[in-house]
């Protein structure tokens, strides 16, 4: 299912994916809002005692997919075939696509379209209730930790190319106080589970660095 361009009018798409209200993740998702609310993203991204650490990591990987849902909604006019006719974080940094089911040969596109099929393969991971169940005592399979470590990478190419190409629109939408958070928060992440290989981090490395040394 397709819904990254359903409404280009209205600049942002309501989030596509909920956590049913009154679950246990659901509360965890509450517990994460309540912490980051306290400003201190190092702590608000550690494992709260007692937790899952698998439940804790699906219940942030939603919330970072519908993060990047509506940041990327922002600046869809701004981003496309002509625009930016392949996908990259700027001049070093090209990504093709390829899920290993549809599509297993990584095929060259432009980045609205890799964007679509990236955000509508999350979609389908997500809505998986045996790679990511929602009901109380369902266990997680074991290979939850693969597919959620692929999912993260892959959102990072989203936050990489809005950075590359596209921060000057975000800047103009002053769109960047919540465009840095919710990098930050999604970087702190990452690196507290070393979810993503530190490779595949370099077409932000420099303000990973600086976010970091705020921080300390």
């Amino acid at each position: 299912m397709s819904f990254l361009f359903g409404s280009r009018s209205s600049k942002t798409f309501k989030p596509k994916k909920n956590i049913p209200e009154g679950s246990h993740q659901y509360e965890l998702l509450k517990h994460a809002e309540a912490t980051l609310g306290s400003g201190n993203l190092r702590a608000a991204v550690m494992l709260p005692d007692g937790e899952d650490l698998n439940e804790w990591i699906a219940v942030n990987t939603v919330d970072f997919f519908n993060q990047i849902n509506m940041l990327y909604g922002t600046i869809t006019e701004f981003c496309t075939e002509v625009s930016c006719s392949v996908m990259s974080a700027g001049p070093r940094y090209e990504y093709h696509w390829a899920d290993g089911t549809n599509i297993k040969k990584p095929i060259k596109c432009s980045a609205p379209k890799y964007i679509d099929y990236l955000m509508t393969w999350v979609q389908d991971q997500l809505d998986d209730e045996t790679l990511f169940p929602s009901k109380i005592g369902v266990p997680f399979p074991k290979n939850f930790m693969s597919v959620a470590k692929t999912i993260l990478k892959r959102l990072f190419r989203v936050y990489a190319h809005i950075y590359h190409q596209h921060f000057d629109s975000v800047m103009q939408l002053q769109e960047e106080a919540h465009l840095n958070t919710s990098f930050k928060h999604f970087i702190f992440f990452v690196q507290e589970f070393n979810l993503i290989d530190r490779r595949e981090l370099a077409p932000l490395q420099d303000l990973i660095e600086k976010l970091g040394s705020k921080d300390r």
